[in-house]
């Protein structure tokens, strides 16, 4: 087995694609689409975003300290993509989109009702790493959309058809493979066995 050697980069992929909603302290909101995104920490529940200083919602992220990430679906490729490739400063992305900017619980920014997930997340700290600065955030409250509830009251986002990005491409997620441990969980007994010894003896 051979492997080519290359210069130092980021290939770690895929990559959850969100679209990030913003506002500045004038109401004036946007939408940036972000690759680089990522869970941080469970308790408290915290995120990261990482922003080239040069977009138009990073003075509104850096204005506020608060934003909201919304997962897309395959149903929203083209929004995520538009809201990826043109500027806030030129384009009225909610507009031009027909997305549907509503009000989030606990932040300025707004929510995308048209995303399965929204999280409310409020700016702790930024690390200035170079030609991206990160945002290390706190998810302040989380909203699903009850349509992809199961018969269970569970909440599923495979019905949702989730999408990511790897490599200038974005792919869905076509069928699940196994579940968090599936590759110790012990196979269940069938009981096929002692219902015919049971018929036996009977």
């Amino acid at each position: 087995m051979s492997k080519q050697t290359w210069k130092p980069g980021n290939m770690l992929y895929p990559l959850p694609v969100v679209m990030v909603s913003v506002a500045d302290k004038a109401g004036t909101k946007n939408i940036i689409t972000i690759a680089w995104a990522g869970t941080v920490c469970t308790n408290p529940p915290m995120v990261s975003i990482s922003v080239r200083p040069e977009r138009h919602s990073y003075r509104m992220i850096k204005e506020t300290g608060e934003f909201v990430i919304n997962l897309t679906t395959r149903d929203l490729a083209f929004a995520t993509d538009y809201c990826g490739v043109v500027s806030g400063r030129d384009h009225d992305k909610f507009a031009e989109m027909k997305l549907t900017a509503i009000r989030a619980e606990q932040v300025s920014a707004p929510m995308i009702a048209e995303s399965p997930v929204n999280l409310e997340c409020r700016v702790v700290k930024t690390e200035e790493l170079g030609s991206h600065h990160m945002f290390l955030a706190e998810v302040v409250a989380v909203h699903a959309d009850e349509k992809y509830m199961d018969e269970n009251g569970r909440f599923d986002l495979s019905k949702a058809e989730p999408i990511v990005y790897s490599h200038g491409t974005y792919f869905s997620l076509d069928s699940p493979i196994g579940t968090f441990g599936y590759s110790v969980r012990k196979p269940k007994k069938t009981g096929k066995r002692n219902r015919g010894k049971r018929q036996h003896q009977a």
